[in-house]
């Protein structure tokens, strides 16, 4: 019964819908989070003196700020990802298996 039910989702329109959304969605955060660590370490390998800039008269340089924003980005991007797929295909995914059932 459940391999029926299995190849009811795979042969549906809708499955694949859902796989191709999902997978887009999953590559272009990917990207996005690749090109921010990516520049990041860039910037560290390339422009030292722009990261060793002081912020006014402290300690603190402009490396620690961005380096804050990596890991802030990296949270956020999550948080939007697991949002997404908390609510819309998860919605998708039910929709599919009671449609198939």
């Amino acid at each position: 019964m459940a391999q029926d039910v299995y190849a009811r989702i795979r042969a549906n329109p809708k499955y694949e819908q859902l796989r191709q959304t999902r997978n887009t969605y999953g590559w272009v955060m990917t990207a996005l989070m690749l090109i921010v660590y990516y520049g990041y370490i860039s910037l560290i390998a390339f422009d030292k003196a722009f990261l060793a800039t002081p912020l006014g008269a402290g300690v603190t340089t402009i490396g620690i700020p961005i380096g804050v924003g990596v890991i802030l980005f990296t949270i956020v991007i999550t948080g939007i990802y697991v949002r997404r797929a908390n609510t819309e295909f998860d919605a998708m995914k039910e929709a599919l298996i009671e449609e198939c059932k």
